[in-house]
């Protein structure tokens, strides 16, 4: 609200608060004329001796009293729009803040959180600051401003008694609005909570559109949105029936204040100690009142459920990160690019350790690769080396410097990988290649493609690199989503390489094809593999076989074949199970063979058209 580093916003403020004074004193202002103008067409004329002679006249006092309901109305308007960047550049600064304290959050807060729930939590929480800045600078202050001046105005005036009667109506009605409001806080909540409920069941349920329709769960997952609407529907009736009840206890409270001193005023004007003018000026200046009283009450609740929507958001700034970069960090300066695990512990809960002294060094330009059953730790291990979490003992090391000792962002731009699930953004193939390197030009870009073994695919659409991707990348197949975070990895040209299971995924054609622009990738580059596919890191300098967290066996592949041990054991079962894979689909081409055969025999005619061996059938029915 008063950003040092912007002068032109603090001006704004000191102009928006001129404005203001100037504002309420002509609102304030305003009743004097329209009295001054009821006597004069009673014929009292009391309008002040120190106005000019032809400004008492009845017409003229008319007149001036709507100029000046309309300069208070100007006054006002130019206040709001001078104060309007104000507000709005607190808004941003502390959404900002927000957004990007979420980033610095660890892997572990993100794995823990909906994405819906998180995206709802801050999309009110923002809401919230806006109400508050809105409301409490401009419509809470000017109130109490106003205020004031009516009670100096009545007691100046008219007496303490009026000033009692007026505070204590208004002490009553701001006590009544509050514990109200105070009521209707936990109403709120609940509403609040229901509608988080139902947003993340709808993004986690469009997020998983095709399960949804694999398994025919349309119903079910309708069913649990509504269960969540159902929630939010009592909660929001409850809200709306509590305002108004609310609204309606203001209204009493202030109809029988104003009435009490309309009752006083009254009984002095048949007494002849008041004009008809002072009786109108009375009526004019409380009814000026009870629109920022009303205000008061509707600001109170909007402060209040602003900061109810904020509660959640708070919380958020409030989380502590987990992985923080020492105070004396300095970046990561590579030189060779040898990586060393030296005696590293860790564990995600204390009670299950994953990694139990795992110790192996990655040489400059070197390729190592980890194999392992699933959960023996592989995973765990890039998450480490990238940073995501800090070891529990032990260190990582590049080039002789702690990992936990250097600045986060230097030790990841040092580091590129090739996951095993490519996420991509929602936006064109060009944007998620230039990801790796976000100043890269087009011709970088294209290359990087190209060097990926994806451009002539890309050259092939309509849009070409333009052509939108998609939720995720859903568009493309796992294969083109694979070349894509290559041609990424290239662009960004890291001395380290991370591929952690990158063709675990893909079927076997396909996985040789990325193999091959992975060897590209890997060339030169200190390359640490994560497999799970035995086949692609034969050629690797070193092969390391983790087993419940622990280094069982490690060598070359053909040390490791010699050993026979559980290297051996997993080589041997994934080459019977691709020889199996291998022998389906060539007794898959051979049906389809025979098939176009009997066709060409019962209609020499017949062209030879590919079949797919899914779903092919001959005209006798026989597969």
């Amino acid at each position: 609200m008063w950003p040092r580093e912007r002068p032109d916003l603090r001006a704004r403020v000191l102009w928006a608060s001129f404005y203001l004074l100037v504002a309420k004193l002509l609102t304030v202002g305003v009743p004097y004329f329209y009295k001054w103008a009821t006597d004069a067409l009673d014929g009292t004329h009391s309008a002040q001796a120190w106005l000019p002679l032809a400004l008492t006249g009845a017409v003229t006092l008319v007149v001036a009293y709507n100029v000046a309901r309309v300069l208070s109305v100007a006054f006002n308007q130019l206040r709001d729009a001078i104060f309007a960047q104000v507000g709005q550049y607190a808004v941003r600064r502390l959404a900002y803040r927000t957004f990007v304290h979420m980033h610095q959050l660890s892997l572990r807060f993100h794995l823990e959180r909906r994405t819906g729930g998180l995206s709802r939590i801050i999309e009110r929480g923002t809401k919230g600051i806006e109400t508050i800045v809105r409301f409490a600078v401009l419509n809470t202050v000017p109130t109490i401003l106003e205020f004031l001046l009516t009670a100096a105005i009545f007691g100046f005036s008219y007496g303490l008694s009026y000033v009692a009667v007026v505070t204590a109506t208004v002490a009553v009605y701001a006590w009544f609005t509050v514990k109200a409001s105070d009521w209707r806080i936990a109403i709120r909540r609940e509403m609040n909570d229901s509608d988080t409920d139902a947003n993340t069941k709808a993004i986690d349920s469009l997020l998983n559109f095709e399960t949804v329709k694999y398994f025919g769960n349309e119903g079910m997952e309708a069913e649990r949105f509504d269960r969540s609407m159902a929630r939010y529907e009592k909660a929001a009736t409850q809200t709306w029936t509590s305002l108004g009840w609310l609204n309606f206890g203001q209204g009493v409270i202030f109809s029988a204040g104003m009435g009490a001193v309309m009752v006083m005023s009254a009984l002095e004007v048949q007494a002849g100690t008041q004009t008809l003018g002072d009786f109108v000026f009375i009526n004019a200046l409380l009814m000026q009142l009870s629109i920022p009283l009303n205000f008061i009450g509707f600001v109170y609740r909007e402060i209040r459920q602003g900061l109810t929507d904020m509660e959640k958001m708070f919380e958020l700034l409030g989380v502590e990160e987990e992985v923080k970069d020492h105070p004396d960090a300095r970046p990561l300066a590579v030189s060779s690019g040898a990586i060393r695990f030296e005696d590293v512990r860790f564990s995600y809960d204390p009670e299950r350790e994953i990694l139990k002294g795992i110790s192996f060094e990655v040489p400059p330009g070197k390729s190592v690769a980890i194999v392992g059953p699933s959960g023996a730790g592989k995973s765990t291990i890039s998450r480490l080396l990238f940073r995501f979490y800090d070891v529990t003992s032990g260190r990582i090391t590049i080039d002789g410097q702690d990992i936990a000792a250097v600045r986060q962002d230097s030790l990841r731009a040092a580091i590129g990988i090739v996951p095993q699930d490519t996420v991509l953004f929602n936006d064109t193939i060009a944007y998620n290649i230039r990801y790796g390197r976000v100043d890269a030009p087009e011709d970088e870009v294209r290359q990087a493609a190209e060097r990926a073994q994806i451009g002539p695919f890309i050259a092939a659409l309509p849009e070409g690199y333009e052509t939108m991707v998609g939720e995720r990348g859903l568009k493309l197949s796992g294969g083109e989503k694979q070349r894509v975070a290559i041609a990424r990895t290239l662009l960004k040209a890291p001395p380290i390489l991370v591929l952690d299971e990158a063709t675990s995924a893909l079927d076997t054609h396909t996985e040789q094809e990325i193999q091959d622009a992975l060897d590209l990738v890997s060339r030169n580059r200190t390359t640490l593999t994560i497999a799970h596919r035995l086949s692609t890191i034969v050629a690797a300098d070193e092969i390391i076989v983790l087993k419940a967290g622990q280094i069982v066996e490690r060598g070359s592949h053909g040390e490791l074949l010699e050993r026979g041990g559980l290297y051996a054991e997993m080589w041997t079962m994934q080459r019977e199970a691709s020889e199996a894979e291998e022998a389906l689909r060539r007794a898959r081409e051979a049906d389809e063979q025979g098939i176009l055969q009997r066709r060409r025999v019962n209609d020499p005619g017949t062209r030879e058209e590919p079949i797919h061996a899914s779903g092919a059938f001959d005209d006798d029915g026989g597969a």
